[in-house]
């Protein structure tokens, strides 16, 4: 069957991710095969000290990317997709979205990048033994609380983007197992919500007199596989407005990005890791089901992947958000010469050219915190750039600097896990727009975890085009065997949802998708090694600095 005919009889799916700078659509064929993409830029905006979105950015930002796809199909082939064979979401992990029984959102929209919930997320640690983030949910939940926010017991429906755009498509207040890791401590043994430490949680805000338990206004934790509800037709019409696309499209559990990183780099089998570097940067580690670390990290987080195996995570606030705005300063410099620029082109010119700097990047430390590091346990962030009189300040070193740092908060999460914790990793695998420039960032990224690291050639789909393999996968499973009949109600095992004869999420992706996938592995440069650990003791001593820009730079 021609590529024409599978989109024109819905033999394809879509994933849609909702990125921090950009809304990102792939389009596959059955065998995951890019066919289509389409995008829609954005931007957070920082109102009344909170970083958010406001609905009609979120509305229109969906119908512009798919726009966008349906603008690439055409001019590729011809036609319009009227229908698709399943269809997925996906967004940025964490923050919150409140809504009160009528669907009326009671407070702007929080975003991960926000880190006003520190009193609330020491005290959830505390309390559940268990490291609680700042962006996480139920931290912006029970700040509220300890806030007195006269709207908090109103609470009908409490989620994240991916599942508020999932919710607006289907009806269904559902999330994937990945990204309800971001919501509230998971139980992988019940791929679900932590009972004891949800009952802790209720117990907590008892005084407050709330009609609400927390179980009844989060999202149901679907896992990967599972159906998560049908495209209805007010949902067809809010994602494409000239009324093409047909209701009934069978979706996927949304997920967030962490969990589309780890299916979009074949990461999701125990052992496995992956870094995604974007606006924020992130590494994950998959554990064995029994795996635990010996003590709690506050700087590492502990989530799933899409099918509930547990995962150490050093998550960065922080990524190429400075990075850019300095390419962009290099853009406007070059224009000012009368030089007209493709970004593309300097960004790759500037990258490889950082291959010439020193190994330690000549004594150049900058920090790109546009907003606090919990890594660094900082609430708040000042992009900084410092050096010494000594220091070798060229433009081959500022630009390594900055790539390094790219990686520095990340990196000190990775040396708990991999020094100190001495997790087994059989493989890492970098992904995100960081990566596009060959032997650039990945090299550096190998020398951070000192250990070799792969790019596969599919790392620029990224996310979109993970969400789009875990809505074929719900369709492999719907032909087949429904998940929800292989979860032990009453037991809560994973026996039988991972045995039987059922394939499993790890088995589909490294047969059906990337057996036939071509990549890129370095193994890193003992000289670059030695290099990033010089530049990272220098990272951590000038934390110090870091520290006295946020309390000083108030203007």
């Amino acid at each position: 069957m021609g590529t024409k005919e599978k989109i024109l009889e819905g033999k394809t799916a879509l994933g849609i991710e909702f990125g921090s700078t950009r809304i990102k659509a792939v389009l596959t064929d059955d065998k995951g095969h890019v066919l289509a993409t389409g995008f829609h830029d954005w931007e957070n905006r920082l109102v009344n000290d909170i970083w958010t979105y406001t609905m009609e950015d979120i509305h229109n930002g969906l119908r512009g990317c798919y726009s966008s796809l349906v603008k690439n199909v055409k001019e590729q082939y011809g036609l319009i997709p009227e229908t698709y064979g399943a269809l997925g979401i996906s967004a940025m992990m964490h923050g919150i979205l409140a809504f009160d029984k009528d669907g009326t959102l009671l407070s702007p929209f929080e975003t991960w990048r926000n880190s006003n919930t520190e009193q609330a997320a020491d005290a959830l640690t505390n309390e559940f033994k268990f490291n609680i983030p700042l962006r996480w949910t139920i931290s912006h939940i029970y700040q509220m609380v300890l806030e007195d926010r006269s709207f908090v017991k109103d609470f009908s429906f409490v989620t994240t983007l991916d599942s508020f755009i999932h919710w607006e498509l289907t009806g269904e207040k559902v999330t994937g197992i990945g990204d309800a890791a971001g919501i509230f401590p998971i139980d992988s043994e019940k791929l679900d919500y932590d009972e004891e430490m949800m009952s802790k949680f209720d117990t907590l805000i008892k005084d407050k007199g709330y009609s609400w338990k927390l179980r009844d206004i989060l999202p149901k934790v679907l896992v990967a596989g599972e159906q998560a509800g049908t495209l209805t037709e007010e949902g067809a019409k809010l994602l494409d407005e000239t009324g093409t696309l047909k209701a009934g499209i069978p979706m996927c559990p949304p997920e967030g990005d962490a969990g589309t990183g780890m299916v979009a780099t074949n990461s999701v089998a125990p052992g496995t890791g992956n870094v995604s570097a974007g606006t924020s940067t992130f590494a994950m580690l998959v554990l064995q089901q029994d795996k635990k670390l010996s003590k709690l990290y506050r700087e590492i987080d502990m989530v799933t992947t899409p099918d509930g195996y547990p995962v150490a995570m050093s998550h960065a606030n922080n990524g190429t958000s400075d990075l850019n705005a300095w390419v962009n300063l290099f853009k406007e410099f070059s224009e000012l010469m009368g030089f007209s620029v493709d970004m593309g082109d300097l960004y790759g010119k500037l990258y490889t050219n950082s291959l010439n700097g020193d190994k330690d990047c000549g004594g150049l430390l900058p920090y790109g915190y546009f907003s606090g590091e919990g890594i660094t346990h900082l609430n708040e962030g000042r992009p900084l750039f410092a050096r010494t009189p000594d220091s070798k300040f060229n433009l081959a070193n500022f630009m390594r600097a900055h790539l390094y740092t790219s990686l520095g908060a990340v990196k000190l999460g990775l040396d708990i896990l991999l020094k100190d914790e001495k997790v087994p990793v059989k493989s890492i695998t970098g992904h995100g727009g960081l990566f596009k420039t060959k032997g650039v960032a990945q090299n550096y990224l190998a020398a951070a975890v000192n250990a070799p690291v792969t790019v596969m050639d599919t790392a620029s789909e990224g996310g979109p085009w993970g969400e789009a393999l875990l809505a074929l996968y719900m369709l492999r499973r719907k032909d087949t065997e429904t998940i929800g009949d292989l979860r032990v109600k009453d037991t809560g095992s994973l026996g039988d949802f991972r045995g039987k004869d059922a394939e499993t999420l790890g088995d589909f992706l490294a047969k059906e998708i990337f057996a036939d996938q071509s990549g890129t592995t370095v193994s890193p440069d003992p000289a670059d090694v030695e290099g990033f650990e010089t530049f990272t003791q220098r990272y951590k001593d000038g934390i110090a600095v870091e520290k006295a820009a946020v309390e000083t730079m108030r203007w």
